[in-house]
């Protein structure tokens, strides 16, 4: 049975969404495979810092050219859609946990790369919301 100092500590790491922040800062390592990866870090966290009091979100592992790479590598003939299976898969991949199970265009299993990317950006950002 958890004590009540593993409870304390548990409580202040949800309270404060430490365990998401720390997955967040280590996928963002894995990704950049920055030179210096300590600067690299206070780098983030100043910029988390700066995003939390103008209310701008924070930074993001993926944006527009990153998605629309991923999007093409599952649209390889161009057809402008993919199927609302490898919309969740991909989804899931990128690290979005609650992903919209109607998205726009989901009715024809065509999901377009602005609806891809707009549930992309959502979620993403719904992961990756550290600061309160």
């Amino acid at each position: 049975m958890a004590t009540q100092r593993q409870k304390d500590a548990s409580d202040y790491l949800k309270k404060h969404k430490i365990m998401e922040l720390m997955d967040n800062l280590t996928s963002m390592l894995f990704f950049y495979r920055p030179e210096n990866p300590r600067e690299f870090l206070i780098e983030q966290l100043e910029q988390l810092k700066m995003s939390q009091q103008s209310g701008v979100r924070g930074p993001h592992l993926f944006n527009n050219t990153n998605l629309k790479a991923v999007f093409g590598i599952l649209d390889p003939a161009n057809q402008t859609y993919i199927t609302f299976a490898q919309y969740k898969q991909a989804l899931a991949t990128l690290g979005v946990k609650d992903i919209n199970e109607c998205p726009e265009g989901v009715n024809e299993d065509r999901i377009s790369f602005e609806t891809f990317k707009t549930e992309a950006i959502q979620g993403l950002q719904r992961c990756s919301a550290t600061y309160e």
